[in-house]
């Protein structure tokens, strides 16, 4: 029983050597076939990671430039920070100052409108005042109704609006003026001096009237000498003018009387203009005969030129704006000065 126990287990030992073999034998072609496979590629492994290790370097050197890099950002954007809050300081300061800024130029822009406003207000004053006594004066209606507009031109550019009630007075005052169709002086002169250039071709009167005899009464010596010499005065009526005897000095006469109508008229002198034209008339009457066609018609224009109105009467409206203009200046000036007086109460 011991020799069979015995050799009953030395079988699979032997059995299993050969398998041991294999395996080994199996191992060693797997080094072997790796070793092949692997071997070749040793030589690009270590250039490879000879090419890692040198990108592994520059990307150190990559990283410590960045970072370099990143402490000098870190340092601007640290001095950026201190230049904005400086430069936001600044900002507050100059917006302070434009602020006041802002302020004295408005203060000063009232200043200016309340000067520009009180300056238009004494220039249409002024034109108002000129034209209503150019009108007193001359009656002259053109020249007031330019005045007149001159000052609503000057009212137009206050900012008040008050003051449109005196731009509507002046309104009303130049259709007034307007309406009284006062004859031009201009015109006038021209028709007169048409006139005077047809005196001396009026025809002579066929008979001028007698000398005025001497007084009965008169002495011996006056009725001596008077027969050489006359002595009379000339008081301007149409009887010193029947006694002029000389035809050139009655055409004298009236063209002097004409000349005086020209005057009167640039003058607007419309008593003087008429009293003119009637002694031209009587002078013409008397030396001139006035059957003849060209002394009529001479004739017909002084009577046309007598019913001329030159210097018609003022209207009733002449001087309603100015005086509305000085009231509502008055009440403004109140007004100012009561508000003045109460700020400086409140102020104190």
């Amino acid at each position: 029983m011991d020799e069979t126990a015995s050799t009953a287990p030395k079988t699979p030992r032997r059995r299993r050597a050969p398998l041991v073999l294999l395996v080994l034998l199996l191992v060693a072609a797997a080094a072997a076939a790796a070793w092949w496979h692997f071997a070749p590629r040793r030589a690009d492994l270590a250039v490879q990671v000879a090419a890692l290790q040198g990108q592994v370097e520059n990307l150190e050197h990559g990283v410590a430039r960045t970072r370099a890099n990143t402490d000098t950002f870190r340092a601007r954007l640290d001095d950026g920070d201190k230049v904005d809050a400086s430069v936001r300081q600044q900002l507050l300061s100059l917006g302070q100052r434009v602020q006041l800024a802002e302020d004295a130029v408005a203060n000063l822009a009232d200043r200016r409108l309340a000067g520009h406003d009180a300056l238009a207000l004494d220039e249409a004053e002024l034109l108002l005042t000129l034209g209503d006594e150019r009108y007193s004066l001359f009656h002259d209606a053109p020249t007031t109704i330019a005045a007149y507009r001159l000052a609503d031109a000057a009212l137009a550019e206050v900012d008040d609006a008050a003051f449109s009630t005196v731009r509507q007075s002046i309104a009303g005052e130049i259709v007034a003026l307007n309406d009284l169709h006062a004859a031009d002086p201009q015109s006038l002169v021209a028709r007169l001096s048409r006139l005077r250039a047809q005196v001396p071709e009026l025809a002579r009167a066929g008979s001028l009237p007698p000398p005025a005899p001497a007084a009965a009464d008169a002495s011996m010596f006056a009725r001596l000498f008077g027969a050489f010499v006359r002595v009379s005065h000339d008081t301007g009526t149409a009887r010193a003018q029947t006694e002029v005897r000389d035809i050139s000095l009655a055409r004298d006469l009236v063209a002097l009387d004409l000349r005086a109508a020209q005057a009167a008229a640039l003058a607007r002198n419309d008593a003087g203009f008429r009293t003119a034209v009637a002694e031209a008339r009587t002078q013409t009457v008397v030396a001139f005969d006035a059957q003849a066609p060209q002394t009529a018609a001479v004739l017909q224009e002084l009577d046309a030129l007598a019913q001329v109105q030159l210097a018609p009467p003022a209207p009733a409206v002449l001087g309603t704006a100015l005086r509305e203009l000085r009231n509502l200046r008055a009440t403004h000036a109140l007004a100012a000065a009561k508000a003045a007086v109460k700020h400086d109460e409140a102020k104190k």
